[in-house]
């Protein structure tokens, strides 16, 4: 499962762990990425997204299909 929220996009971002003594070495901030599963009743079937944490309070908020809606017209295949 890569590390990208269909509904918001968000993806690893890329920093630099710095040691005590300065040193850096390279590191990955990962979103926090669930596989969820939704009925959408407009096409009678169950959908299942791959969504951050934040994307999942915000399916919550608006509803599964204004959230079907967003992803699809960012291009990605529901």
């Amino acid at each position: 499962m890569s590390a990208h929220c269909q509904l918001t996009g968000a993806q690893p971002g890329f920093g630099n762990t710095v040691s005590h003594s300065h040193r850096r070495t390279s590191r990955r901030f990962d979103p926090n990425i669930q596989r969820k599963r939704y009925w959408l009743a407009s096409e009678g079937c169950h959908v299942r997204l791959t969504l951050s944490a934040r994307a999942i309070k915000t399916v919550d908020a608006i509803g599964i299909e204004a959230a079907v809606a967003r992803i699809r017209a960012r291009g990605e295949k529901v």
